[in-house]
């Protein structure tokens, strides 16, 4: 039967991090020279018609989209690359470069190939890039899981890929449509050239082309001419996509006043990360459009694997004492830019709502922390809490959280290091006891860091990997909701690898005369123009 034809309800939303600060506003510092050169270099450009000059807060490390785990790659890459599936409006799989997919049990999939595809290197599409593609995908992303294990990808003619599932799964579609380290299908000699590495060329069949990366100032990329859109309308991430703009430049601008000031002058078109405490200013402000889109969650994350924080009961003590509202309210200063939750899963994707240990969310009772702390092994070590000022959001939750833990009686150490240094230590556990991170959102738990045994300190926890492993294997996603209620509850009764603080949404702006701007896990760049 055909999925599509038939409506299946599969829930989507990617995002990112994999691990990420999930792009939000960065501390001010004086102009540095990489953003004195990113300003010369946006002047530069004046003279050029029909494009738009994006500030972006981070620079991506690549633009390799099934090995990328920034947000700002994800953002720039999809400009190039696409995917077999995508995600409409209400988060489903739906056809992109395929036509149609077909299964009748869930294990093995036949896609149908959209024909005529070209890439921007101007060779035509076929089964060969896509199964070059999917198997590099199996091995560089890490949100495929088991449920691709043993899969194979093999070609039943030019235009039709047949995929094997050793063991069916009802979540293969939902993963195949992801954003996060997106399946980018890329012609067979480029991921041939790149073998173990990145890639070295940007092709993809997207409605930008890959022009021109100069390091620390700007990415350009360039109107692709021959671009074959869907014949539907634009939905979410998939249907109609147009090239409307001429040029689109990415220019790097890690600075948070910069970036805002260059909007307000005009020498920015559109900014990413816009200062929280800025929200009020843009808003009121007459040439100025605010953007806010549900972003992800933040999270206290305990080292469960050596050091003080392993004992559960410290854990628990540490939760106990979270007031979550002050520390969201400090992260995020108005009540539009979050939201109290206690579910691991974005509330958008229903299908993984869940209210599972909610009882142990925002508990905030210092006493009863303190009789925890009490039955813990804890004696007055000092605990390390990592946090940066690259993200005001980050940092000012670090504060709060030092602060209130502080009042039990616990002795905590804020270290405050760069961004890139967050993310090379989450991996070394004798280096850190807590730390914060926004997680973007995910389509599927599996793809949840916060219980994987691979990222960062790593959950060394059976049952929760047992479990997790059902949830893929459940012949249905009603039988996958309900492993999943049952694992969220273990993990905040039982194991408490993090603390849910809430959901916290992104903030963008734009000039007035930018229209067709879409926000969908991330902000969308084509089907836009300036008047």
């Amino acid at each position: 039967m055909n999925l599509f034809r038939k409506g299946l309800f599969f829930i989507l939303l990617a995002v990112a991090i994999i691990a990420v600060g999930c792009g939000q506003s960065k501390d001010s510092h004086s102009d540095s020279d990489n953003e004195k050169d990113s300003g010369e270099a946006a002047n530069q450009e004046e003279a050029a018609e029909n494009r738009l000059r994006i500030a972006l807060d981070a620079q991506p490390p690549n633009l390799d989209q099934p090995a990328n785990t920034s947000t700002s790659g994800r953002d720039t890459s999809r400009l190039i690359f696409e995917t077999l599936l995508t995600t409409d409006a209400e988060f489903k799989p739906v056809p992109m470069l395929a036509e149609s997919v077909e299964t009748e049990d869930n294990k093995t999939y036949v896609f149908k190939l959209r024909e005529g595809i070209k890439f921007h290197n101007g060779k035509e599409m076929t089964a060969e890039d896509v199964i070059a593609s999917m198997e590099r995908w199996l091995t560089k992303s890490t949100i495929t899981g088991s449920i691709f294990g043993d899969a194979t990808w093999t070609a039943e003619d030019d235009y039709t890929v047949v995929l094997e599932l050793k063991e069916a799964s009802s979540l293969t579609l939902d993963t195949i449509a992801t954003s996060k380290q997106a399946p980018a299908i890329m012609p067979k000699e480029v991921v041939e050239d790149a073998g173990e590495d990145f890639v070295n060329e940007y092709i993809g069949t997207g409605p930008y082309k890959f022009e021109d990366w100069k390091q620390d100032q700007y990415i350009h990329f360039t109107k692709y001419d021959e671009y074959q859109a869907v014949d539907k309308e634009a939905d979410g991430l998939s249907g109609k996509k147009e090239a409307l703009i001429d040029d689109i430049y990415f220019y790097i601008v890690p600075d948070t006043s910069t970036r805002l000031a260059g909007l307000q002058s005009g020498e920015y078109d559109f900014a990413y990360g816009i200062p929280y405490d800025s929200y009020e200013l843009v808003t009121n402000d007459e040439n100025l459009n605010a953007h806010i889109t549900a972003s992800g969650e933040q999270f206290l994350i305990f080292n469960t694997i050596e050091g003080p924080v392993s004992d559960f009961k410290l854990r628990q003590a540490l939760n106990t004492a979270i007031d979550s509202e002050e520390i969201m309210n400090a992260a995020f200063p108005n009540p539009d830019l979050y939201t109290l939750k206690s579910g691991y899963m974005d509330d958008n994707l229903v299908t993984w709502k869940s209210d599972a240990g909610k009882e142990y969310y925002n508990i905030n009772n210092q006493e009863k922390a303190k009789e925890l702390l009490a039955e813990s092994d804890y004696q007055g070590e000092e605990l390390r809490l990592l946090s940066t000022r690259d993200y005001d959001h980050h940092y000012n939750t670090a504060v709060v959280i030092q602060e209130q833990l502080t009042r039990i009686g616990v002795n905590v150490k804020l270290e405050i290091v760069d961004w890139p240094t967050i993310n090379s230590r989450q991996y070394e556990a004798d280096t850190w006891d807590l730390y914060i991170m926004g997680f973007s959102t995910v389509s599927t738990p599996p793809q949840f860091l916060g219980l994987s045994p691979t990222w960062a300190a790593g959950i060394e926890d059976e049952h929760v990997h047992e479990q997790m492993r059902a949830l893929e294997l459940a012949p249905t996603i009603e039988e996958a909701k309900e492993i999943w209620d049952d694992l969220q509850l273990y993990a905040w009764e039982e194991l408490l690898p993090v603390s849910t603080l809430g959901a916290y949404h992104g903030l963008y702006a734009s000039q007035k005369n930018v229209e067709g701007i879409e926000a969908f896990s991330g902000p969308i760049f084509w089907n836009v123009t300036i008047e």
